[in-house]
C-alpha cells in the first residue's frame, strides 16, 4: 500500500530504481528506453556523472540562502550563461523551481510591467486553444487545454483564446504556407481588436507546442507576423519554451528558427536536465528597467527561487550540452529518428501525420487518414499505447485531446541529446509494435 497520492490512483507502477544514459531501470531488473525525456525533461539521460558531481560539490559548499538575504555563486554564473546565449533584448533571468512556476511569475511581470508604466486597463491575455502553459491557476487560466481547465472553471480568470496554427489541421485544401501563415497570426489581431487594444496585456504561446498537441511547429513565417502584430499594439509577447527549448529542437531556443525575439521567455525541463527542479523567466530590458526605474521591486517571490544546488545543476547541465557539442547531436540524431519513423509510419493507415523538430517529435493517430477522423475518445487510445509501449522496455508520452479539446491521440517522442542510432532504431521498432497492439 503507498500513502502518496499518485497521478492515477489505482495504477500500479513499477518502482524506479537507477537510470544509465538513455535508460531507466525498476526494481524488477527491467530497463526502459526514455524515449520521452520523462516529459521532455531528461536531455542528458540518467546517470551523468559531471552533473551528480557539481551536485555533490555544491551541497558541501552551500545548499541554500533564501534571496532576501543572499544571492549566490552558481545563480550569477548560471544567470551570466543564459543571457549570453539569449535571443535579443534579453537581459536579465528570474529563477524559479519549474514550468508552471516559471510561466506564472511572466504573466505577473506582463502586468507590473504595465502596472509600472500606469497602463493600468493592460490586463488581458490572449493565448491559443491546444496550448499547455502549466497547472497554477493563473497558468491553467492562460493553457488552451479544456480538459485540465474544465474542473477548475470557476476559479480561473477570464481569458482569450485564439486557434493554434497547426497546418494539419487548420491549413485550407490548395491555402498556401504564406497565405496559412498570415490567416493564422491575423487571429490574433483580430482578437486584440475585438478586446480593445488598450486592454490586451501579452499574447502567449509556444514556439513548437508540446504535450498537449504532440510537438506541432509553426509554418514559416508566422512568428514574424505575430511578433508585427504585438509592437504595432504595445502587446508583449511571452514564449512558454519549458518543453521545447533549451536545445530540445536543434537550437538552444526554438524560437531562434523562427527569427524572433520574444520579451519574456519561459524556461524549465532541459535547463537542469531533471537533476534538480528548476524554471527560469527571461525577460527583456525594457520589462527590466521599467521595475528598476518605477518601483524597483518585483511583487512576486518563492522560498526556493535561485535555489543553489538547483543551479549548480543546471549550470553543469548545460556545460556539458557546449562541451560535447550535443546540440549537433540534436540536429543529427532528430534527422535519423524522423527518417526512421517516416519509414515505419509513413504509409500506416493510422498515423496522421509525423511532425516536430530536432529531438521533439510527434505522431498524430487517427481512425481514417483520408478524413483525418480520430478515434472515439471512448477508446483512450493513448493510454493503450503507453501500456504496450512500457510492457516492450519503451517510454513514450502519448495524450488524448487534440480535436476541440476532447479529441484525438498523439504519441510524443523527446529523448535524451545523447541519443544514438542503435537506440533510435529501437524506438521506432519498439514504438511500431506498441501501436500496432493499441489499434489492433
Amino acid at each position: 500500500m503507498t500513502h502518496i497520492l499518485h497521478r492515477q490512483i489505482h495504477a500500479k507502477l513499477p518502482l524506479a530504481v537507477g537510470g544509465s544514459g538513455v535508460e531507466l531501470f525498476d526494481a524488477e531488473g527491467r530497463a526502459y528506453i526514455d524515449a520521452s525525456g520523462g516529459a521532455a525533461v531528461s536531455c542528458l539521460g540518467h546517470g551523468h556523472v559531471d552533473v551528480i558531481e557539481a551536485i555533490k560539490a555544491q551541497t558541501e559548499k552551500l545548499a541554500y540562502a533564501h534571496t532576501s538575504f543572499f544571492t549566490n555563486e552558481p545563480a550569477e554564473r548560471l544567470a551570466d550563461r543564459l543571457i549570453a546565449g539569449a535571443p535579443e533584448g534579453i537581459s536579465h533571468v528570474y529563477f524559479v523551481s519549474g514550468g508552471s512556476e516559471a510561466n506564472e511569475a511572466a504573466l505577473k511581470m506582463a502586468r507590473q510591467y504595465f502596472v509600472e508604466k500606469g497602463e493600468l486597463q493592460r490586463r488581458n491575455i490572449i493565448a491559443r486553444r491546444q496550448s499547455y502553459h502549466g497547472n497554477t491557476l493563473g497558468t491553467l487560466a492562460t493553457g488552451g487545454n479544456e480538459w485540465r481547465r474544465d474542473p477548475f472553471r470557476p476559479l480561473l480568470i477570464d481569458t482569450h483564446h485564439i486557434d493554434p496554427c497547426y497546418a494539419y489541421r487548420y491549413r485550407k485544401p490548395g491555402e498556401s504556407e504564406e497565405d496559412y501563415a498570415a490567416r493564422a497570426a491575423g487571429a490574433l489581431e483580430e482578437k486584440i481588436l475585438e478586446l480593445g487594444p488598450e486592454t490586451v496585456m501579452a499574447f502567449v504561446a509556444e514556439p513548437v507546442v508540446g504535450a498537449t498537441a504532440g510537438a506541432v511547429p509553426p509554418v514559416a513565417g508566422y512568428f514574424g507576423r505575430i511578433r508585427e502584430i504585438c509592437d504595432r499594439y504595445g502587446v508583449l509577447l511571452l514564449l512558454d519554451e519549458v518543453m521545447c527549448g533549451m536545445g530540445r529542437t536543434g537550437t538552444m531556443h526554438a524560437c531562434e528558427q523562427d527569427g524572433v525575439a520574444p520579451d519574456l521567455m519561459t524556461i524549465a525541463k532541459g535547463l537542469g536536465g531533471g537533476y534538480q527542479p528548476i524554471g527560469a523567466v527571461l525577460l527583456s530590458r525594457e520589462i527590466f528597467d521599467a521595475f528598476a526605474n518605477g518601483s524597483g521591486f518585483f511583487q512576486h517571490g518563492h522560498t526556493y527561487i535561485c535555489h543553489p544546488v538547483a543551479c549548480a545543476a543546471a549550470l553543469a547541465v548545460q556545460e556539458v550540452i557546449e562541451r560535447d557539442d550535443l546540440l549537433a547531436n540534436v540536429r543529427r540524431m532528430g534527422t535519423y529518428l524522423r527518417e526512421r519513423l517516416e519509414a515505419r509510419f509513413g504509409n500506416h493507415p493510422h498515423v496522421g501525420d509525423i511532425r516536430g523538430r530536432g529531438l521533439f517529435l510527434g505522431l498524430e493517430l487517427v481512425a481514417d487518414r483520408s478524413t483525418k477522423e480520430p478515434f472515439d475518445p471512448a477508446l483512450r487510445l493513448n493510454a493503450r499505447i503507453k501500456k504496450e509501449a512500457m510492457a516492450r522496455g519503451l517510454m513514450i508520452y502519448p495524450s488524448g485531446g487534440t480535436i476541440d479539446g476532447s479529441r484525438g491521440d498523439h504519441v510524443l517522442l523527446a529523448p535524451p541529446f545523447i541519443l544514438d542510432e542503435a537506440s533510435a532504431d529501437a524506438i521506432v521498432e519498439r514504438l511500431g509494435d506498441a501501436v500496432d497492439a493499441a489499434v489492433a
